[in-house]
Formats: C-alpha cells, structure tokens, sequence
C-alpha cells in the first residue's frame, strides 16, 4: 500500500473501484506484458526485474493525500483484476494532477475505463476539490482520447516529451455538474 494517504473507494453500480496495493502487483505486471496494452506507454515493460521495481515504487511510493492509484474489478467477479486509474502529480511533481487508466484486454470495449475514470474525476473534483485534472495522451491512442471527451474533458493542446506526441486534455471544476 502507498506509504502516503488512504485512498477511499470509488465504487460504481458495477465497479470496485480500490486503493492498489502490492497484492495487485503480480496482476500489474501481467497486464504490462501484454505489448497491446502497453503500445502508447514507454516504461521498461521488457525487463522482468526493472519492470517489477518499477511497479512496485509506483504502488508503494509516497503520494499526496488523496492522490495515487485505485485497482478496478468487477462487481460480478471480484477476484479479477480489470486494470487501474491513477489521480497522481503530473510527472511525479505536478503542481497539475493528472488522471490516467489502464485495463486489461479483455475488458476494452465495455465502457469500463470510461466508468472509472468518471468516478475518479467527480472524486477529484467535487471530494478533494482540485481545480482542474489533466491526461497527456499519445496522439495515436484513440480509444484514451475517447474516454477523455466521455468523462468530460476538453483538448488543451498537443505537447512534446521525449520525442514523443501527446495530446493534452483538461476537465475543471469551475462551471462543472460534478456526480
């Protein structure tokens, strides 16, 4: 579990939305090694043991209160691991808080990262009452930038990071029905 706060559950009518801890991390790493799922994300996912370091900083890494990753399963099958969603500081530092998601294959295409990422935004937004939340998306990751626009956020712009293109989108809280 993260050495920094709590995180509360974001549960939904059909998802178990809860705080990641190491005993998701075999579930993690084999997501990651699936190259589809990883296709748009640099990270050492070909190295065993510096993958396996690099999820298990990621799950016990200090975080702001209120911020870090969630594990998603379905209500109907809770001894499944579906995929994660994070509210963490934009790389690493912030001060923006960035939203992300990852699922597993298997669970692409039923609206569940959409879900997801719904509750972690209302929780943003309305709970912990963050101004705004941003996702930096690879420009060719379609299905991403299609759950971006789903939960509410607006293309900002497109950046460059190492080489590589992302487009920025945004959601605030100003003016936005939150839940």
């Amino acid at each position: 579990m993260s050495t920094g706060s709590v995180l509360p559950p974001l549960d939904t009518p059909r998802l178990l939305i809860r705080q990641r801890t190491l005993a998701d991390l075999e579930d993690c790493i084999a997501m990651d090694r699936d190259p589809e799922v990883t296709r748009y994300i640099k990270g050492p996912w070909n190295d065993p043991a510096e993958h396996r370091k690099f999820v298990e900083f990621r799950i016990t890494r200090p975080y702001p209160p209120g911020l870090g990753y969630w594990s998603i399963r379905e209500r109907r099958a809770p001894e499944e691991f579906v995929g994660w969603v994070l509210l963490i500081p934009d790389h690493g530092v912030g001060p923006e808080v960035e939203i992300g998601w990852r699922l597993v294959r298997d669970a692409w295409g039923r609206g569940i990262a959409s879900e997801a990422a719904r509750a972690l935004v209302a929780y943003a937004l309305g709970t912990r009452r963050l101004p705004r939340v941003i996702a930096d998306i690879a420009s060719g990751n379609v299905a991403s930038k299609r759950v971006a626009v789903k939960i509410g956020m607006r293309w900002v712009e497109q950046v460059e990071e190492e080489g590589a293109r992302y487009e920025r989108y945004r959601v605030e809280r100003e003016g936005l029905r939150v839940g």
